[in-house]
């Protein structure tokens, strides 16, 4: 299993901002995963291990974007209409089997290739036919309707980038050239578990003081949404010695380890300790709300990454710092979600220096453009999708542009 360096996530200072973090973790990581080569119809959703180059053009010939005809531009009566004699009929996967002559139109179907020698086709809804001729209308443009060789991709294009995690159409682009094996990255095994005497599985009894785990389940399901191998290790109990043989059991075969909660200074709080008496720990002291400290370290040169124990903090340090670190152990280079700029219709008034996310929810405005509605309750069971309000900003009026993190971006 491939290491990272001992200071891979070290760093000195104070209070760091979210944007150098981001791009420290984007410098300092380099995939774990190893590649392996798979049929291109079980690559979906998974990371790109090798460059796709293009062996063919696509279109592979010249070919009819409409049904009609396929004529001379040259034959056409720029004045009036033009008369000329229907002389073959080419379908799509069919070709005319000789070259056309000039004074003639060919009927041709969506698709079909463009018989030798014609450069422009009529749509049939502007033609009309009499007998075995085609009347068409003037004005028409040279290479109208006519898709060229190569249009799409050309040979030796290189149309999917090692480091791209595979969409629905990219697995159509693959295809178009021909592709049935590909290489990409096996998918990332990480391990997952929550500590806490209080803690109980949703529908076990709950005594004074206990509570249902929701943070894990809320884990296992982004995880498995990046692509993710999980192996959860449930809830444990508040042991050092419980804690450091999981920490060992995970490192020994898993990619990453994330946890949430447990890593403050309390006597009941050991994940701290146990990770550091196996390895190494870094907190990050991020100047962002919601979120504590991020916590990244190394136990036996594997990756652990604990997150906050509320849950929105939890939720808003996933997204914004977890997802890009595992996404790049994973072999991915796109790793920062995109961004919209939408119009806030609220006041924004924050604290300078410090990136908070506030939650809030799409709606169209009077004059019909998108705004960003802010959520009026600050419970920390309210799980929504975010504005992202930058270190610089400190007060603005509502209409002010934000730029707004939709959770369907990060398929949450």
């Amino acid at each position: 299993m491939a290491q990272l360096s001992d200071d891979c996530f070290a760093f000195g200072g104070e209070l760091m901002r979210a944007d150098k973090a981001l791009a420290i973790l984007a410098d300092r990581i380099d995939p774990v995963a190893t590649a392996e080569t798979a049929p291109l119809a079980a690559a979906r959703g998974r990371i790109l291990a090798r460059d796709i180059v293009a062996g063919r053009d696509v279109p592979p010939h010249d070919n009819a974007a409409v049904d009609g005809y396929a004529v001379f531009f040259d034959d056409l009566d720029p004045a009036g209409p033009t008369r000329l004699k229907i002389a073959g009929r080419v379908a799509a996967g069919q070709i005319l089997g000789r070259k056309a002559e000039r004074g003639e139109a060919v009927r041709v179907f969506t698709g079909a290739p463009m018989p030798p020698g014609p450069d422009t086709c009529f749509m049939q809804e502007d033609t009309r036919v009499e007998g075995d001729h085609v009347v068409l209308p003037p004005g028409i443009k040279r290479g109208a309707n006519r898709r060229k060789a190569g249009e799409d991709v050309k040979t030796g294009a290189t149309i999917l980038r090692a480091g791209h995690r595979l969409r629905p159409q990219d697995i159509g682009l693959a295809a178009s050239v021909g592709a049935t094996q590909i290489e990409i990255y096996r998918p990332l095994k990480v391990a997952v578990f929550s500590t806490g005497d209080e803690l109980r599985e949703p529908g076990e009894p709950t005594p004074p003081g206990a509570v249902y785990d929701a943070n894990r389940y809320v884990l296992v399901a982004l995880l498995a949404q990046l692509g993710c191998t999980v192996g959860d290790f449930g809830i444990l109990k508040d042991r050092r010695e419980t804690i450091e043989a999981a920490l060992l059991r995970a490192a020994e075969g898993y990619d990453a380890i994330v946890t949430s909660g447990g890593m403050s200074t309390g006597e009941e709080d050991h994940v701290r300790a146990a990770v550091e008496a196996q390895g190494s720990i870094h907190f990050w002291r991020l100047a962002i709300r919601p979120g504590r400290p991020v916590a990244l370290g190394q136990v036996k040169g594997v990756p652990f990454v604990g997150l906050p124990g509320n849950p929105v903090a939890m939720m808003v340090t996933f997204l914004r710092f977890a997802r890009p670190v595992l996404l790049r152990l994973g072999g991915a280079t796109e790793i920062e979600p995109h961004l919209y700029r939408v119009r806030a219709a609220f006041a924004v008034k924050k604290k300078e220096g410090r990136r908070e996310w506030v939650r809030a929810r799409l709606a169209s405005g009077a004059d019909g453009a998108l705004t960003a509605e802010r959520f009026p309750r600050d419970g920390a069971g309210i799980l929504t999708s975010l504005v992202e309000l930058p270190e610089e900003l400190t007060q603005a009026p509502a209409g002010t542009m934000v730029d707004f993190l939709p959770f369907s971006e990060v398929a949450v």
